[in-house]
C-alpha cells in the first residue's frame, strides 16, 4: 500500500460525517435595558430563571443599575460579572477568572444562556467561555462599542490572546442571538468611536464603493453623532450587511482568502508591540494605508483613489501614527500570517474602490516603499 494511504478494506475503516447547522439572528433592541423590552430574556427560561452577565467596566459605569433592574423586574436571579475591557484583558488569565465565577454560579446547560455586554474584547472572552465550558452553553452578544458592534460581534470568531500572539487560542462558537442597541454608543469616547469607523472603512475599500460614497457624504457629521443619526444608521445597516455577505458562506473560514482580512496582516504586529498605544481599529487603519500603497505601486489602485482613501480618512478625524511604522515588525508580520493562511500571503489588496485582488508575492521591498511613503508624508501625492 502506498506510504499515507489508508486501507478502505471491509472492515477497517469507519467514517462519520455530521454537518452542524448554524443559525443566529442579529436583533436591533433599542433601548435594551427598559424592563418593557424582552429582548435580553428572548432566549431560554425566565420564570424561576438565571443569567450569567458579564459586562464591561465602562458599561457598567453607565447602565449597571439599569441592568440589576432589569433582571430584578424579571424575577431572574442574575450573576453580574465586571470586566476590563482593552486588549490587556484578552488573556487565558482572564477567560479561567469568568470560567471560575460561572463555575461557583450554576446554570442549566441549554436554557439559561451567558450573556456578553461589551466591546469585541469581552464578547470575543466570553463567547471562548461560552464554547468551553461544560463543552458548549449557549451565549447572547450585546456589542456596546462600534467596533463590536459593526464587527466583533457579527461572526462566530472567539479567542484570547496567547504567548505574546493575538487570538492564537480560540474557537468557533455562534451566540444564540447577538441584540444591537446602537443608544449604547452615545457614551463612546470620540477615539472609540473612530476605532470602529476603521473597520467600516475597511469594508468600504474592499467591497462596498456605495458605503464608501456614503463615509465621504455625511461621515463625519455621523462620528459627531456617536452614529445616533440617520445617516449613521444607514452607514452601520450597510457595514453589517456587507460583513455577513462576506462571512455567511464561509463561518468556519474554510476558504482563506476572505476580503474581511484587509487591514488584518501587518496590523498583527503592531498591536502586538504597541497594544497599550494602538486600539484594535488604529492597528488596521496603518494596515489598511500600507496595504493601498503596495496596491498603487502595483498599478491596482490609481493615484485619484488613493487621494480619496487618503481624504476619507483625514476628513473623518482619523490621525494614525505613522511612527508605530516598522519594516521589520510589519515584514514578521506578514510571515507569520502566511502560517496562518496555510503558506500562502493571501493579502487582500483593492483594485480601484470596492473590489479585491489577493496577492501571494508581496515582498519586502514593497512593504519599506510604502511605509517610507507614510513616514515622509508622501503617501498621497
Amino acid at each position: 500500500m502506498e506510504q499515507g494511504a489508508l486501507s478502505t478494506e471491509p472492515g477497517t475503516a469507519w467514517r462519520v460525517s455530521h454537518q452542524r447547522r448554524i443559525e443566529y439572528d442579529l436583533v436591533k433592541a433599542p433601548d435594551l435595558f427598559d424592563p418593557r423590552n424582552h429582548a435580553l430574556l428572548s432566549i431560554g427560561r425566565v420564570r424561576g430563571g438565571r443569567r450569567f452577565v458579564v459586562v464591561d467596566e465602562q458599561v457598567a459605569r453607565h447602565h449597571g443599575q439599569r441592568i440589576d433592574d432589569y433582571f430584578a423586574a424579571h424575577g431572574v436571579s442574575a450573576r453580574i460579572v465586571p470586566f476590563a475591557g482593552g486588549e490587556t484583558s484578552k488573556t487565558a488569565d482572564a477567560w479561567l477568572d469568568i470560567v471560575r465565577e460561572l463555575d461557583d454560579f450554576p446554570i442549566h446547560r441549554r436554557d439559561e444562556p451567558i450573556i456578553a455586554i461589551g466591546g469585541g474584547v469581552l464578547t470575543d472572552v466570553v463567547g471562548f467561555v461560552a464554547g468551553s465550558y461544560r463543552r458548549s452553553v449557549p451565549h447572547i452578544k450585546v456589542p456596546t462599542t462600534l467596533m463590536g458592534y459593526v464587527d466583533a460581534s457579527v461572526g462566530i470568531k472567539t479567542g484570547i490572546n496567547f504567548n505574546n500572539h493575538k487570538n492564537r487560542l480560540g474557537s468557533f462558537e455562534p451566540p444564540c442571538r447577538v441584540l444591537l442597541d446602537h443608544t449604547l454608543l452615545r457614551t463612546l469616547p470620540r477615539r472609540h468611536v473612530l476605532n470602529g469607523v476603521c473597520e467600516i472603512i475597511k469594508l468600504a475599500v474592499i467591497r462596498d464603493v456605495a458605503l464608501f460614497e456614503r463615509l465621504e457624504a455625511s461621515g463625519d457629521a455621523s462620528v459627531a453623532a456617536a452614529f445616533q443619526d440617520a445617516a449613521g444608521g444607514d452607514i452601520l445597516d450597510r457595514a453589517i450587511a456587507g460583513m455577513l455577505e462576506e462571512l455567511q458562506p464561509n463561518l468556519f473560514e474554510d476558504e482563506l482568502e476572505r476580503k474581511v482580512d484587509f487591514g488584518h496582516t501587518f496590523s498583527y504586529g503592531l498591536e502586538a508591540r504597541h497594544g497599550e498605544r494602538l486600539l484594535h481599529g488604529e492597528a488596521v487603519l496603518l494596515d489598511i494605508l500600507v496595504s493601498c500603497l503596495v496596491a498603487r505601486g502595483r498599478g491596482l489602485l490609481s493615484v485619484a483613489d488613493t487621494a480619496r482613501i487618503f481624504g476619507l480618512v483625514e476628513r473623518l478625524g482619523l490621525e494614525p501614527d505613522f511612527t508605530l511604522l516598522d519594516v521589520d515588525l510589519v515584514w514578521d508580520s506578514l510571515l507569520d500570517r502566511i502560517e496562518h493562511r496555510n503558506g500562502l500571503q493571501r493579502v487582500p489588496l483593492p483594485q480601484g474602490l470596492g473590489a479585491c485582488v489577493f496577492a501571494n508575492d508581496i515582498n519586502r521591498r514593497e512593504v519599506a516603499s510604502a511605509i517610507a511613503a507614510l513616514t515622509h508624508g508622501m503617501a498621497a501625492a
